[in-house]
Parts: structure tokens; C-alpha cells; sequence
């Protein structure tokens, strides 16, 4: 079920140089897809999700993947940009309600003690779409043209509507909705949320121009992209597997483990870009790092949930799709300003920030339970 939505959503990564010339955009106009699509996410996901608190769940989850077909299949008909925009755009409102609905759902038929492990079986589905549907699509792009990739990916889709149709337990409106965090504390929430944005926004910067960086700064031939990027998605699932065992064990090491992947692997593309074999190493780090930061950030959002889980399940999202808008954008700037290169560097200081949130968050929370302790 993720994959489709992480599949369709990153797919424009892989193919951004064939929409630039197959749309007769610009690399930044091209971009703004992507941007587009945060943007919806981000605009949408607290009022679909307050919605969705009152439907049953699996009639809702199997809309949702229907809508996904549907826009995915719109997207490889559409005549122009504007029919693709819009296009995107549904697709996006479709996953505002999609996150914050499912992760809770899968996460509550498991113990406590055993959540993260089980938030990352869930996210293992989104990792396979840029692991295995980006690159497929990738491909499928530059031997057929992008409508073909998008198509692909729906069909794909279908299967995973069949499936869903099968293992999707039926759940009534409001599951989940008045649990609390386990732990429940306001300001920890924020700081996570501002974690998740920054951290996020450092990877788009430069994600969002994967293929264009890869040929331009790297000086790899386009028929590299797709392996590269199936490697990439590899390190992707590592990192989801390897987040959720942390998450479970060592919460904390975790979230400074996870969030430190981001800047480093950034700095490094900055300053080692234009190495084939360095590029290609770091952007497989890239990978890591938001592998293994989407089980690790989310199970903390469910354990630190001031209110509903599913809720601040939403919030996360937000801020996720937040930073997808903002790193996106600031690499189109970047990309206009200065150069495909430079969007590392602008990523790395969004990491970097963000990062720096962490380290703070992190001590706070240790001296607060510190204090607790000594109560």
C-alpha cells in the first residue's frame, strides 16, 4: 500500500530531466512538482485527518488507494503541465489522509515495547517505492518516456489494491483516536516535528535533483540513474529496519544516530560530488539517513503524543511534507541561482540545523527524566 505513494510521489526525482523536455519546462519549474505535492500534503492532512477520525478504516484505506490509481493513470495521460499538476495534486490529498491513518492502525496491533519494529514494517512499503518503483520507473522513463513510468506505477498500484483488499483489517472510526502518548509531552512533540522538517528539507534540496546531479556533477551517463537509484533505495530499507530496532531499544541513541546521517551525507556531496564513486556512496547514505529517521522520529511522535496518536501522527506528516515543500523550493532557488551542486550545500544547512534541535531535544528530555527520577 505505501509503495504506491512513495513510489508516485518520488517518481518525478528519476525522470525530472524527461518531464523538463518531454513538458518543455525548466529544471526548476520541473521541480515544482515535487514542491507541489508537499505543499497539498501539508495544507491538507490535519482536515482530511480530523475527517478521517470518523469513517471506518478499511473502506477508507481502500478509497485512498483507488483515488492513487486513479491520479497515477491521470498523470501518465495528462496533455500538458497544468493536467500534470493537478493531477499530483490529487494524489497528495489522497496521502494526507493515507499516513496518518495507517501507521497508527498497523502499530496498534503490536505491544508497546515492540511499535517500533512494527511503524518500520509499515515504512518498509514506502521505502520499496524509491527503492525498487523510482528506479523502475527511472528506466521505464528513458526507454518508453515518462508517461509509460507512470503508468507502470499504477499498474503496480492495482496489484497493491488487490492485496489490500485481502490483509487490511476491518477497524472502526475513532481506533486509536483518544490514545494518548505514553509519555506525553508537548514541547519534546514540536521539537520532533522541527526535526522532521529540517532534516527532510536538507534531503529534497538536493533529492529532488538526484538525476540532474548524477549527470552534471558526477559526470555519470543517464543510463547510471535507475542502478544507482535502486542502490540508493536499498540503503533506504536498511535504514527503515535498522531504525525500527533502535527506536524499540535505544530511543535516544537513535534519534542523534539517525538525524547526524543527514548533514554528513550531505557535506559530503558538496565536497565530494564531482567523484563518481564518492556520489554515488553519500547519496546511498542519503538513503540511510531517511531510512532509518522515519520509524525512529514517528514511534518517538507516538510515544510523546500530548493528545491523540493519530493526530499528532498527522502533525509529523505536516512537518514531513513541510520540509519536502521548503527543500524543494530552496533547491529550485538554489538550482537557479547557483548551480546543481549547490543544492547540497543548501541542504547540508537545513540538516544541520536540524541536527542541532536534536542535540537539544535529546538533552532536554535526559535531564527532565533525570529530574523525574529523583522525585
Amino acid at each position: 500500500m505505501a509503495f504506491g505513494f512513495t513510489a508516485v510521489e518520488t517518481l518525478p526525482v528519476g525522470v525530472l530531466p524527461l518531464l523538463e523536455a518531454g513538458l518543455h519546462v525548466s529544471p526548476a519549474r520541473a521541480g515544482l512538482l515535487v514542491t507541489a505535492y508537499g505543499t497539498t500534503v501539508v495544507l491538507a492532512t490535519m482536515p482530511l485527518t480530523l475527517v478521517a477520525t470518523r469513517l471506518p478504516r478499511r473502506p477508507l484505506i481502500l478509497t485512498l488507494l483507488a483515488i492513487l490509481i486513479v491520479s497515477t493513470f491521470g498523470s501518465a495521460l495528462a496533455p500538458g503541465y497544468a493536467a500534470l499538476f493537478g493531477a499530483r495534486v490529487v494524489t497528495a490529498l489522497a496521502q494526507a489522509m493515507f499516513w496518518p491513518v495507517v501507521a497508527p492502525l498497523a502499530a496498534g496491533l503490536f505491544p508497546l515495547e515492540r511499535r517500533g519494529q512494527a511503524t518500520a514494517v509499515v515504512f518498509t512499503g514506502g521505502s520499496l517505492g524509491p527503492m525498487l518503483g523510482v528506479p523502475l520507473g527511472t528506466w521505464i522513463g528513458q526507454q518508453a518516456g515518462w508517461r509509460f513510468a507512470f503508468a507502470t506505477i499504477a499498474g503496480l498500484e492495482l496489484i497493491a489494491l488487490a492485496a489490500a483488499f485481502f490483509a487490511v483489517p476491518a477497524a472502526p472510526a475513532h481506533a486509536g483516536h483518544s490514545e494518548r502518548g505514553s509519555h506525553p509531552s508537548r514541547a519534546q512533540y514540536v521539537q520532533v516535528l522541527v526535526i522532521t522538517a529540517l532534516t527532510t528539507a536538507g534531503l529534497y534540496a538536493v533529492f529532488t535533483y538526484t538525476a540532474s546531479f548524477l549527470t552534471a556533477v558526477a559526470a555519470l551517463p543517464a543510463a547510471a540513474i535507475s542502478p544507482i537509484l535502486i542502490v540508493r533505495g536499498i540503503g533506504d530499507l536498511g535504514g527503515t529496519l535498522a531504525g525500527g530496532y533502535l527506536s524499540d531499544r535505544h530511543e535516544r541513541l537513535g534519534v542523534l544516530a539517525t538525524v547526524t546521517l543527514f548533514p554528513v551525507s550531505l557535506v559530503g556531496l558538496y565536497l565530494f560530488g564531482d567523484q563518481a564513486a564518492a556520489a554515488v556512496a553519500l547519496l546511498v547514505l542519503t538513503g540511510v539517513a531517511i531510512g532509518s529517521s522515519i520509524p525512529v522520529l514517528s514511534n518517538r511522535v507516538m510515544r510523546i503524543a500530548p493528545g491523540s496518536i493519530e493526530i499528532a501522527g498527522a502533525g509529523n506528516a505536516v512537518a514531513f511534507n513541510v520540509g519536502i515543500g521548503l527543500g524543494s523550493a530552496l533547491g529550485a532557488a538554489t538550482v537557479a541561482r547557483a548551480g546543481i551542486r549547490d543544492t547540497a550545500l543548501t541542504g547540508a544547512v537545513l540538516a544541520a540545523l536540524g541536527l542541532l534541535v536534536a542535540v537539544f531535544s535529546v538533552a532536554r528530555y535526559a535531564v527532565a527524566r533525570a529530574d523525574q527520577s529523583g522525585l
